[in-house]
């Protein structure tokens, strides 16, 4: 995540409201201590545009590639969704009950574009977005007041917050970071490279090949592979781990006993249902390094262009 000042700063103007408004004070304060670091909301945000993308069935990975119909959609099921992961109550008037107050949820992939309906007026509102492109997201708390709204033109009488009010949002995470669509960001011909394989098996296997270091999530694993066992196809006895371990790759996923191994290689650490793939080079005696991890009884670390591939050892024990 962005550090907190990033929020703390955008959130200069509209100190105020904490003071004024109790109940805005409580909702702020619930979703702040349900969800410190912003971690679970992102995974929402990510999940859900993965969920839209259904790569599994489509091999989609790009947002531009929705039908209109699911890019309206989407903003319901971004709500569906933050519902089932911080258990709002249902609201009486508005989408949640959190903190005792009713509170309406809005979401724009484009900043700033959240429709606001006329029975919102005087309510809180969570806006929520996200870039899949700018690997960015945001959410915030308003409470709506008619003189901050464009005026609307559209049949539904729903409007959009004016440019110059949208600093009294008080964001509870502002230009965070959205966990990375890999197939979307990646070099472009090693994209191709992915897909022109025949197999499911082997689209994985130069996935992990030529992304190496980054965090690679379930869904993209999903989306390659294009088939219901895809997390078979990752693992050891003739999975991607078997495949690529002659080349001196690993496969780290989401178990404790891996993320440790990460930690000590210092690259990316894999959140839950992610996986980093890194090709490894035993550290000989006599070499300095500050970086490495011991496996199989001998210290290894991250191979640069110039190490020859060597047989890779083996990962830890699966723990969580």
């Amino acid at each position: 995540m962005l550090p907190f000042d990033v929020t703390a700063a955008a959130n200069i103007p509209s100190q105020v409201f904490l003071q004024e408004d109790p109940e805005l004070a409580a909702v702020y304060e619930s979703l702040r201590q349900a969800d410190p670091t912003g971690q679970r909301f992102a995974a929402v945000l990510r999940d859900t545009i993965d969920q839209l993308l259904n790569g599994e069935v489509t091999g989609r990975y790009d947002w531009k590639t929705l039908l209109k119909t699911e890019k309206t959609h989407a903003g319901t099921v971004v709500e569906i969704n933050l519902q089932r992961e911080f258990k709002f109550d249902d609201g009486i008037d508005m989408d949640y009950r959190i903190a005792g107050t009713d509170v309406d949820c809005k979401y724009s992939q484009a900043f700033g574009g959240w429709m606001i309906p006329p029975e919102a007026m005087g309510h809180l509102c969570l806006l929520v977005w996200a870039d899949d492109y700018k690997s960015r997201w945001s959410a915030g708390l308003l409470r709506i007041a008619p003189e901050w709204l464009n005026k609307g033109n559209n049949r539904d009488l729903k409007l959009t917050v004016k440019a110059e009010h949208r600093n009294k949002i008080l964001w509870l995470w502002h230009e965070a970071e959205l966990p990375e669509n890999i197939l979307l960001h990646m070099d472009e011909d090693d994209r191709t490279a992915v897909f022109a394989q025949s197999s499911g098996q082997a689209r994985l296997n130069e996935l992990f090949r030529r992304v190496q270091n980054r965090r690679i999530g379930r869904n993209v694993v999903r989306t390659v592979a294009q088939q219901k066992d895809y997390m078979k196809r990752v693992r050891g006895n003739g999975g991607s781990r078997s495949a690529l371990k002659r080349d001196g790759i690993v496969i780290i996923g989401d178990y404790d006993s891996h993320r440790a191994v990460a930690s000590q290689l210092q690259i990316p650490v894999p959140h839950e249902g992610e996986f980093v793939s890194v090709r490894l080079s035993e550290v000989h005696s006599g070499e300095s390094t500050q970086a490495s991890v011991t496996l199989d009884g001998r210290r290894w670390r991250v191979a640069t262009p110039d190490d020859l591939p060597q047989t890779a050892p083996a990962l830890p024990a699966h723990t969580k």
